[in-house]
């Protein structure tokens, strides 16, 4: 089989809103949602910046409190997210879809961190073990937030996570795509989530020199500045409903976009570093844009760029995005979100495949903020500060991950 997938529902938990109209609202215009933390105390850590999310309150989306008392964040934002998307997307099992027919694949870079974190500090202090949790399993899991998904919305389809630190949600969504093309499903709920932002989260990334250190979180996130000194962590959830063309059409459903295109590769080169030529990156690139049918004497591409800030990345991105357009490169649209909304690992993928579709959907190119001294190693057009409006008829998002994990995906409308 070779079904088209559109996308018919999307929501999102992130320092830049608690949904979609509003964070792509900030986006556009350009407002960093980072700020120091203050949720616990940062005077003796190296960093003490990040996105942390604001006015959440799961019971605003239909959580009762024992549940919310059980569920680590990243649960309860990946849940909120998947509220919002299928209530847009208008689905629901057993009604207008076969419950077999519909599946869910939201993943977690890391799970149930911030219970990890409370938990291990219980066991160091009674090394009996007695004042574990008993949910402490059950609630750290990377796969858990899908599993209440699930039950939540009855899907009784394929239900995954999967894991690969900042490419997860990336290949959560392309995996799915597969899944639906290949007719295996009618439907996924997919996304991501993380709940990073915590002292061991920042401990553990700032002493593998990841983050920035800068001290005024407005510019903090410098994407492709030639100042820039790392990411920054972010926590939050994004969740979109993939969903077969011919299935959404009969039921009349909205539709925001079609997937065209999937990549991925592994650049089996570090840890932690990207692979310095761009040559791995470029196929993962190329991969989703030869799905995509990208036309370079027709198209007008926008790219949501990897765009973490750290030196390694932005460069070898650069390299990867010559590699895979050649002359067209220097015709790109490319802007990092991450430059508003930092770095919500499990779910950045997600998040910036929301602000692709949003792109293509209002022809806007959303600006990458702070970016007044430009990189000369990163000389591509990376929407400087402001957006700019074009006429995009091909987007593509792309996350590169610890572990060498590549993923890109690609959108057109429909």
């Amino acid at each position: 089989m070779n079904r088209r997938v559109v996308v018919t529902g999307m929501g999102i938990i992130s320092c830049l809103g608690n949904d979609v109209d509003n964070f792509w609202k900030n986006v556009r215009e350009g407002v960093c949602g980072l700020d120091r933390i203050t949720e616990f105390p940062v005077d003796n850590l190296v960093v003490k910046i990040g996105g942390k999310i604001k006015n959440f309150h799961p019971e605003d989306f239909g959580m009762d409190k024992p549940f919310i008392r059980k569920q680590d964040n990243f649960t309860l934002f990946a849940m909120a997210a998947a509220k919002q998307a299928m209530d847009d997307s208008g689905l629901k099992a057993g009604q207008n879809i076969d419950n077999y027919r519909l599946g869910v694949n939201v993943s977690s870079g890391i799970g149930g961190f911030s219970v990890t974190f409370r938990e291990v500090a219980k066991m160091l202090e009674t090394p009996s073990g007695e004042w574990v949790s008993p949910n402490f399993v059950p609630t750290t899991i990377p796969n858990i937030a899908a599993g209440h998904i699930a039950t939540a919305y009855q899907a009784y389809g394929p239900c995954m996570n999967i894991v690969s630190a900042c490419a997860t949600s990336t290949h959560a969504l392309g995996e799915a795509y597969r899944t639906i093309k290949h007719g295996y499903a009618d439907a996924i709920i997919s996304g991501g989530s993380d709940h990073c932002t915590i002292p061991m989260g920042l401990a553990g990334f700032a002493s593998c020199r990841a983050l920035s250190r800068e001290a005024d979180p407005k510019r903090a996130s410098l994407p492709f500045n030639a100042k820039r000194g790392g990411f920054v962590l972010s926590d939050g959830a994004a969740v979109l409903v993939l969903e077969e063309y011919e299935h959404a059409k009969a039921r009349g459903a909205r539709i925001y976009a079609e997937i065209v295109g999937y990549g991925a590769t592994c650049d089996a080169y570090h840890a932690t570093a990207p692979r310095p030529d761009g040559s791995t990156q470029a196929e993962c690139i190329r991969q989703a844009c030869r799905e995509a049918g990208f036309d370079p004497s027709k198209d007008c591409v926008y790219v949501n760029a990897h765009g973490t800030g750290t030196v390694l990345n932005d460069i070898t991105e650069t390299r990867a995005y010559k590699i895979a357009f050649g002359d067209f490169a220097s015709r790109l649209h490319i802007s990092s979100s991450k430059s508003m909304h930092g770095h919500m690992m499990g779910a950045a993928g997600a998040a910036e495949a929301i602000v692709t579709i949003k792109a293509i959907e209002n022809s806007t190119v959303p600006p990458t903020i702070n970016l007044d001294e430009q990189d000369p190693e990163c000389d591509l057009n990376y929407t400087p500060n402001k957006a700019v409006n074009a006429g995009i008829t091909l987007g593509i998002s792309d996350s590169f991950g610890f572990g060498g994990a590549n993923g890109c995906i690609a959108f057109r409308k429909v």
